[in-house]
């Protein structure tokens, strides 16, 4: 495939929503090549605020817009389920109306929690019919319908189990209690794709870069052609026990704890999570040419990485 000059990138103008998150501050970075990055956190735009979001978009005209930002604390939710809507469901469906109106195009970023973990016939593809049980669950889904209603040129990404070196996430929980107990109970059946932040930016960034290279202009006018939800998560599944042990195993602690699985009803929580929420990357590799490693070797690159702990 034909790659376009660097200057044809640089005219790109991109919005970026949540660069303080674990795939957003990774995108940051990703996405400085291929164009102009205005880059927002919390404290530059408030998505529970309808006006912030509109005022921010006409400012900045972008050609895209990546939003990254979400509301992610899962239990929380069901406490907060106001407040999670305004940002997980409400928001991305005004950054998709100010597309519409500019004629931007839109990556934006779901979860594997839209299903309700009962399929028993292999991974969930993009067609399988959603059931969240989560207030989270139901507010990401509404932020997919509300992009897909305005029929603008766009990118679901559907993620799972995200985790990296910053913020709070499993793998560093896990980090951390590995050096204070001799002993980790860890939930043994739940069953999804542990996925690296960075793996997830870096597949972004070859998916704006093809896409900008296939087109004729900044506007990434062949992204219109491959609309819709995609999977990207890394290949393989565990459990987060496994995940778990593969932690403690790569980080080699010594003396290292003991890693016991339980069962869910053992470590109750506000939010249901489902049972099997293994994604099918088949759509994404066939379609985009896009294809992340498996969890096991995501997982020892982050690793080697780890220069915060």
């Amino acid at each position: 495939m034909t790659t376009r000059p660097a200057e044809t990138f640089l005219r790109m103008r991109i919005l970026l929503t949540g660069k303080t998150g674990q795939i957003g501050w990774e995108l940051e970075r990703e996405l400085a090549g291929l164009g102009e990055v205005t880059a927002t956190g919390r404290q530059e735009l408030d998505l529970s605020q309808a006006d912030q979001i509109r005022a921010c978009v006409r400012r900045v005209r972008p050609d895209l817009i990546v939003n990254a930002a979400a509301y992610t604390a899962v239990d929380q939710a069901e406490k907060e389920p106001d407040l999670a809507m305004a940002i997980n469901g409400a928001a991305p469906g005004i950054f998709a109306e100010e597309a519409q109106k500019s004629g931007a195009v839109m990556i934006h970023y779901s979860t594997d929690y839209v299903f309700n973990g009962e399929k028993n016939t292999g991974p969930y593809v993009e067609d399988d019919p959603p059931g969240p049980m989560s207030v989270y669950g139901q507010t990401k889904l509404a932020g997919e319908l509300a992009i897909a209603k305005q029929e603008i040129p766009h990118l679901i990404l559907r993620t799972s189990w995200i985790y990296g070196l910053r913020g709070k996430n499993f793998l560093q929980t896990i980090l951390r209690l590995a050096k204070e107990r001799e002993e980790l109970r860890i939930v043994n059946d739940q069953t999804g794709s542990p996925t690296w932040c960075r793996s997830v930016a870096t597949a972004t960034r070859r998916i704006v870069a093809r896409l900008s290279a296939s087109s004729a202009g900044k506007n990434i006018s062949s992204l219109k052609s491959v609309s819709g939800v995609y999977h990207l998560s890394c290949a393989g599944e565990t459990s987060w026990h496994g995940f778990a042990r593969a932690i403690v195993d790569s980080a080699k602690f010594d003396p290292p704890p003991r890693v016991v699985p339980i069962p869910t009803s053992e470590y109750p929580t506000p939010a249901r999570r489902p049972r099997y929420s293994v994604l099918s990357n088949a759509k994404v590799q066939r379609v985009l040419e896009i294809e992340l490693p498996n969890w096991k070797e995501a997982l020892q690159q982050c690793l080697k990485n780890n220069t915060l702990s």
